[in-house]
């Protein structure tokens, strides 16, 4: 059947990145800067490779709730860090949230600008649905990339308060585009988070669409997706099947 809505996460499906340091250098040079030179930038770099750790750990559990951008540096990365550090980065969290969650080499999807238009084009409302430290990350990065505009709603854990496999985070964004979840479809790439969020939401269709974190996950630790996918292009080709 046709899908009332597509909702898509964001990394692994919308947009991915090779791997990257845990610790950005310009982020360690920010914090050092800040901090004028309360940590060295070696202290800072171990902080943020050791928290990033951490908090993953932590993003494992079912947990139904998200972290505020506060709480994750809190909990995982200030921890023993002195005042004269402690300080200025309770009060640039904001910013250095974004600089944390931003990735430079993200790059769309193959396959992915074609399926989103043959949707649009079709008068299917989109909407992106991903757990992120920055939102506000995510949606610079869709709007430079030129497709941005083509989403009615993007929700982010951090904003949401919750975070996948909660379902929560499709029925808000059902919610905002005034569509029921049964008539919605679901593209994610991870099947303990993306797929067991679908099935939980009551979606229409679950489709798994295949990135370096899916071959990460141990396998039978998700529900079972209605499609198997592996880029943009083969979404289309599902997509051309309904409309």
């Amino acid at each position: 059947m046709r899908p009332g809505a597509l909702l898509l996460d964001f990394g692994g499906v919308l947009a991915d990145a090779p791997p990257q340091r845990a610790a950005p250098p310009d982020l360690v040079l920010r914090i050092y800067n800040m901090s004028r030179g309360a940590l060295t930038p070696g202290q800072i770099q171990r902080a943020l490779t050791e928290g990033a750790e951490a908090w993953a750990r932590w993003r494992d559990e079912d947990w139904p709730d998200e972290l505020s951008q506060a709480e994750v540096w809190e909990r995982f990365v200030l921890p023993g860090w002195p005042p004269a550090a402690r300080v200025p980065v309770r009060g640039a969290v904001r910013r250095l949230s974004y600089d944390w969650a931003f990735r430079s080499g993200w790059q769309l999807r193959p396959g992915v600008p074609e399926a989103l238009e043959t949707a649009f084009a079709a008068g299917i409302p989109l909407a992106v649905v991903s757990n992120t430290l920055s939102g506000a990350a995510h949606r610079d990065f869709l709007a430079r990339a030129g497709i941005g505009r083509l989403f009615a709603a993007q929700i982010y854990s951090n904003e949401a308060g919750v975070r996948k496999p909660n379902p929560q985070m499709i029925w808000n964004a059902t919610d905002e585009l005034g569509i029921p979840p049964e008539s919605c479809w679901f593209v994610g790439d991870s099947p303990r988070r993306d797929i067991a969020c679908a099935r939980r939401a009551d979606v229409a269709r679950a489709i798994l669409m295949r990135s370096p974190r899916t071959a990460s996950e141990p396998a039978g630790l998700g529900p079972t997706p209605d499609d198997t996918i592996s880029n943009g292009f083969e979404l289309s080709e599902i997509l051309r099947k309904t409309i």
